[in-house]
């Protein structure tokens, strides 16, 4: 080989440098592969999470309907009846006795006050009920003549609290907590209505570990108990606006019910009179009405009688 071929020969050390420099480019275009491939990976987990994340809050937004509403009228989470109007009951239940205050003996002296019904005196008739219980209609049935005569002759308030206890109870479709819902609707927008709704939610009460009524069969049972607007309680009703409100109604009643001696809700259904609790037969009117004669009796004679003046 001549001198002239030779020269035109790489050196070893410049086919080292040259192959190590080609490695280099290799090994740099790998990495900037791997760089991407972690960014879409990481890009594709972030995806995922945050549709997981979207999934639960749905779920969850669908479990308890639409974003807690409070309905117009509550207090303590039940509702006052201002009316009993169209409900048609017999009266063969109502006792002959209604729960006020005591006369008391004439001394004959003026002197001596007179006792009259006073807020400390009428009871005040408070019904937890969940929808779906068979208690809460045997109650109902037996004691809503007497219920209807006291309201009406101004002898006992009444509120009904809608809870939620047995949204199990019906094959997922959470007929406790649609029917507090229903309730608490037409409480809004209907709340002379309220007595007549709740005695036809009881009446037409379906059996524990049945579908129960659809949205739609609760809009049209309130309609037949004659609320003044059909048309928005319906939509409230299968917008289920007010089920976020009985789900939180009933956790609050779980903990603590207020204006008792540390009760809490355990069951229904719950009747207390003048924040006592009745535990008698849910069927028997008269011993029911004899708790509230007595309790009314109690809270009466409890209240300091006027100071006589000369």
């Amino acid at each position: 080989m001549s001198s002239d071929d030779r020269s035109n020969v790489p050196a070893p050390v410049d086919r080292r440098e040259a192959v190590r420099e080609k490695a280099q480019q290799v090994q740099a275009r790998h990495a900037r592969a791997g760089r991407i491939r972690l960014a879409l990976l990481l890009s594709g987990a972030v995806i995922v999470v945050g549709a997981v994340v979207v999934g639960v809050a749905m779920a969850f937004s669908s479990a308890t309907g639409q974003p807690q509403l409070a309905p117009r009228g509550a207090n303590d989470g039940g509702f006052a009846i201002t009316s009993v109007s169209g409900v048609a009951l017999g009266s063969a239940a109502i006792p002959d006795t209604t729960p006020t205050a005591p006369a008391e003996e004439s001394t004959g002296t003026e002197a001596d006050p007179t006792p009259t019904p006073s807020s400390s005196s009428t009871a005040d008739i408070r019904v937890y009920v969940d929808y779906l219980a068979p208690g809460a209609r045997q109650f109902e049935m037996a004691n809503a003549p007497q219920l209807s005569s006291w309201v009406t002759q101004g002898a006992a308030t009444l509120s009904y609290h809608p809870v939620a206890m047995l949204t199990a109870k019906s094959n997922g479709t959470k007929y406790s907590l649609r029917a507090a819902g229903a309730a608490a609707c037409v409480a809004t927008h209907s709340p002379e209505k309220v007595f007549a709704f709740n005695h036809a939610l009881l009446e037409q009460q379906p059996d524990a570990n049945s579908d129960g009524l659809s949205d739609d069969e609760l809009a049209t049972l309130a309609q037949t108990a004659g609320v003044s607007e059909p048309k928005v309680v319906r939509a409230c009703i299968e917008n289920g606006e007010y089920m976020a409100w009985a789900k939180s109604a009933t956790d609050e009643a779980v903990h603590g019910i207020p204006g008792t001696d540390d009760l809490t809700l355990t069951g229904t259904p719950m009747i207390l009179v003048n924040g006592e609790q009745y535990r008698g037969a849910l069927d028997d009117p008269k011993e029911f009405a004899q708790f509230v004669l007595t309790t009314a009796s109690d809270a009466y004679y409890s209240t300091p009688s006027p100071t006589p003046r000369p």
